[in-house]
């Protein structure tokens, strides 16, 4: 047997690898959600570049494979070795069984994983020191299920990938790896979603079938185990090829710099930009972006807030008037682009009820959500606060006691409560909401004959509006204002609500029949609450959390991050805003519609003051955008600042007050003023947070200091 067959089970593998990585870029390449064309040039970079990233991730992949294969051998289970290595074994799960072990000291499930792991090795190797006769029927199914391992894995992967891409455009990103912490959520969403039965049953179906004629191709190996001398070879090749991954795997990734994001997209390896998401999850703004000295950042953003200092944003917010402290309900709309609506040019209908509210509300037609996740959207109605890089503040640790819209209310003799049709846990709600005074209403305050129907997100909508109702009731009887924010559900795939509501059956997962069941609970909800002694003295605010889709061309589409947002009170005039604002300034406009007093950290504006400079601010967890004067100016990592003119593509939109839909392009000489102002709007936020300076407690310590100081 010549040298080279002793490499079978690598470049076997390798070659299925690569077989799957090409079928996925093509699938993704014609998926309905990649809308670009792509030039030839750009189709060999994508496909050449990305096998050669496919090569070197699938090397540095194989780490496993490698340290299984070359510890296999005979000469281990002789007398006395064979007995000294299960001694070790048998003491080392002792040792671990002892809860004393190094482990527990790192706690969660890592005990039990290297437990059960040793137990295996010992009792395999058990098997093969004591049954020397069975020996190479173990040695052979041992290596056909650490084939089937990593064939399933590489099918799985790609499975993932085209299910990930479906959902968001893009290959893995920050995204995926919260999804690994709320594996429940997730693979319950993937239950409801998909048919997961025949999907999987075929999965393993197609990874038997692989497994087998890889098996026979490779088994060379066990059946004619290298000798030292040959794994010595085989190692020093393959630690070789180890570290070029090292360096050929990022060197690779740098090419991705395409003006056409799908191009990078496609370019991409999966595997890598998991682990890239993994190892960015926490984003320094200071080490990884371009800034400005701090005096300066400020000194630029007290020309939008004039009322500030030079190292921190508090300011007082005065009114004319006197204060009007009726009750707010605030909803959030899971995941309801503005494409949806009527009024931005869908004809199919299915926002039937919002379209009428619309018309007799408070509307903003030119509102941009901060960011492209839930977490985003309950974070700039909250904290009315820029879209930070990295993680939102919600899920951060330091994320309690933060000047929010709750404390502001709560200062006027608010009850506040955050209420949430799922398990708060998810997204770390939970711990944001009520460490920063929020009630939680959630999941697990329903009681059994409160839930007509469930999916593995929470009750629906018309459950959780039902249980509002009751508890707003109770509320107004308390002779306190309340201040309460919903946020939805039932517009999330696997987007499957209670059938026989709309002329859109629940169980046949439809985006559209999620979109319009939302629209029919808002309308029972409304027509409920209408009946209410408190109706009167309310006012509703309706804004999406984000849009259904973040993919794109570029980095930031902004027809991805366009939403509808109402303000609606029975005694309100109807009326149209068409500035243009962020998500972060409803809150503010809303207080000043309010009359409120008080003193404000938000970065968000009451858009109606005769001073509000039009702006918006958009990003996803590491792009930071602002719209400003026609162009959007981009942040992004390792310094580099991109802007684009913006200019309105009249083919797509319908009414130029709806506008939604923009060509951007790159733009010919950069407009340093606004770089500077984009800069100081994050790098400020940024810095706020991470001094501590935007807590709510810091404006009352503040006055005491200054009232100890005077006197």
């Amino acid at each position: 047997m010549t040298f080279y067959k002793k490499f079978s089970p690598f470049y076997n593998l390798g070659v299925f690898y690569f077989i799957v990585s090409f079928l996925l870029r093509i699938v993704l390449l014609f998926h309905p959600i990649t809308q670009s064309s792509f030039t030839v040039l750009e189709s060999l970079k994508i496909f050449s570049l990305g096998l050669i990233s496919d090569f070197f991730v699938f090397v540095a992949a194989s780490v496993f494979l490698w340290l299984y294969l070359i510890f296999i051998s005979n000469s281990k289970y002789n007398k006395p070795s064979g007995y000294i290595i299960l001694g070790v074994l048998i003491a080392a799960f002792l040792y671990v069984v002892s809860g004393k072990s190094i482990f527990d000291e790192y706690g969660g499930a890592l005990p039990r994983i290297v437990l059960i792991f040793i137990g295996i090795k010992a009792i395999l190797f058990s098997a093969l020191l004591f049954f020397p006769k069975y020996r190479d029927k173990i040695r052979f199914w041992l290596f056909a299920f650490v084939i089937f391992l990593y064939v399933l894995l590489i099918l799985q992967n790609g499975l993932s990938e085209y299910f990930f891409w479906n959902e968001f455009g893009v290959k893995y990103n920050f995204i995926a790896v919260n999804y690994l912490i709320y594996t429940n959520e997730v693979i319950g969403n993937i239950m409801q979603s998909y048919p997961v039965i025949p999907l999987f049953s075929a999965l393993f179906a197609i990874t038997g079938v692989v497994t087998y004629f890889i098996v026979r191709k490779s088994r060379t190996y066990i059946d004619e185990i290298p000798t030292l001398n040959e794994k010595v070879k085989i190692s020093v090749l393959y630690i070789g090829l180890l570290l070029v991954s090292f360096f050929a795997i990022p060197a690779l990734s740098k090419t991705e710099n395409s003006k056409n994001i799908f191009v990078n997209e496609l370019q991409s390896n999966g595997l890598y930009r998991f682990y890239l998401a993994f190892e960015n999850n926490k984003l320094d703004y200071f080490k990884f972006y371009k800034t400005l000295p701090n005096n300066k950042a400020f000194a630029i953003l007290k020309q939008q807030f004039p009322a500030i200092s030079t190292d921190n944003i508090s300011r007082d917010i005065q009114s004319d008037s006197v204060e009007n402290h009726k009750n707010v309900v605030l909803i959030t709309i899971e995941s309801y682009s503005a494409e949806f609506m009527k009024m931005y040019g869908n004809q199919e209908n299915i926002t039937p009820f919002l379209d009428s509210l619309s018309q007799k509300s408070l509307q903003f037609t030119n509102l941009y959500a901060a960011g492209n996740r839930t977490v985003r959207g309950l974070e700039a109605v909250t904290l009315c606060l820029p879209p930070t890089a990295g993680e939102s503040v919600v899920k951060r640790e330091d994320n309690k006691n933060k000047f929010s819209t709750g404390a502001v209310f709560k200062q006027k003799g608010y009850n506040v409560k955050f209420m949430y049709g799922g398990d708060a846990f998810f997204d770390n709600m939970q711990d944001f909401y009520s460490g920063n005074g929020y009630e939680i209403i959630d999941k697990s305050s329903f009681s059994p004959n409160e839930i007509t129907f469930s999916n593995v997100w929470g009750v629906c909508d018309e459950d959780m509006y039902n249980k509002a109702i009751k508890i707003m009731n109770k509320e107004a009887k308390e002779n306190k204002p309340f201040f309460n924010h919903i946020m939805t559900v039932s517009n999330h795939r696997p987007f499957t609500y209670p059938n026989n509501k709309i002329d859109i059956p629940g169980d046949i997962k439809s985006r559209d029949g999620g979109v319009k069941y939302t629209d029919y609970a808002l309308r029972k909800f409304f027509a409920m609450a209408s009946k209410q002694p408190w109706f009167h003295n309310t006012v509703f605010v309706i804004v999406a959390d984000h849009c259904a889709s973040s993919a794109g061309k570029t980095e930031l589409p902004l027809d991805k991050y366009r939403i509808p947002a109402f303000i609606y009170s029975p005694e309100m005039k109807p009326e149209t805003c068409n500035k243009l604002m962020s998500q972060i300034d409803l809150m503010p406009t809303l207080f000043g519609l309010l009359h409120f007093d008080y003193q404000s950290k938000f970065f968000g504006e009451d858009v109606f003051k005769p001073d509000y400079k039009p702006r918006a601010f958009i990003a996803t967890y590491q792009d930071l955008g602002l719209i400003k004067d026609n162009v959007l100016t981009i942040l992004s990592p390792k310094q580099q600042v991109k802007q684009f003119d913006l200019s309105l593509n009249k083919k797509e939109n319908s009414a130029h007050a709806y506008q939604i839909y923009y060509d951007e392009k790159p733009l010919k000489s950069q407009r340093t003023d606004l770089i500077n102002q984009t800069i100081a709007f994050y790098q400020s936020a940024s810095y706020l947070l991470k001094e501590k300076e935007y807590q709510f407690k810091d404006l009352n310590t503040k006055k005491e200091k200054l009232y100890a100081k005077v006197h």
